[in-house]
């Protein structure tokens, strides 16, 4: 024979009760979850320090003024000591004034010295060159040709300059170019004998800077 539940046993009678109890205790966990206060407590305050500030002021340049250095002092005056006496001399002042009597007057100053006449001023270009008596070719003919050039072959052209003075005479005659061997020499000798018509300026004659080119040549 089989068992069969009784009607206290049988659970299903029971079960739309237990479900609403339990939506009931769940609404009110919910409700009573809503309106618990979950924020944090937030009573404490942060102390923030303010920061100081920095303020930044130009500074402007200033300019060192120089004084001027004090004067030097004076020298101490230091004493020296006077031996000399002085005499007293008398002075005779009872002189008679004779306005006859002849009066001694200086001798006059002595005559002014002759100034020195200036120079003459040479020439070096004028109007009328000096011109040489009886061309170059004559005064080639009267150098005598060295020996010592002979025997070592020195050949060649001296230039000799010279200055012609207002009478047509040779001054001053210097060798600017030479070949030695004693050609230097045979030439200012030839040079300083020759004869040149005096240099014008403005006709009146002066002296003159001039320029002779002397060849030595062996046949």
């Amino acid at each position: 024979m089989a068992l069969r539940k009784t009607e206290k046993a049988d659970l299903k009678q029971r079960y739309p009760l237990f479900v609403e109890i339990g939506m009931i205790l769940t609404l009110s966990l919910l409700i009573v979850a809503f309106r618990l206060d979950m924020r944090a407590n937030t009573d404490f305050d942060v102390g923030l320090t303010e920061q100081e500030t920095v303020q930044m002021e130009e500074i402007q340049q200033t300019q060192q003024i120089e004084k001027p250095p004090p004067p030097p002092r004076p020298p101490v005056p230091v004493e020296v000591p006077n031996d000399e006496i002085l005499d007293d001399d008398e002075l005779d002042l009872d002189v008679s004034l004779d306005l006859d009597a002849a009066v001694d007057l200086p001798p006059p100053p002595p005559p002014p010295a002759d100034e020195e006449e200036p120079e003459p001023e040479i020439f070096v270009i004028v109007e009328q060159m000096p011109e040489l008596q009886g061309g170059l070719a004559e005064l080639q003919k009267k150098i005598r040709y060295p020996e010592i050039a002979k025997k070592a072959g020195v050949e060649g052209r001296v230039i000799v300059q010279f200055v012609v003075n207002e009478q047509g005479r040779v001054e001053n005659p210097v060798v600017i170019r030479g070949i030695g061997a004693g050609c230097d020499e045979e030439a200012i000798k030839a040079v300083r004998d020759a004869r040149f018509t005096p240099g014008k300026q403005r006709g009146k004659a002066v002296k003159v800077k001039m320029v002779l080119p002397i060849t030595f040549k062996l046949k």
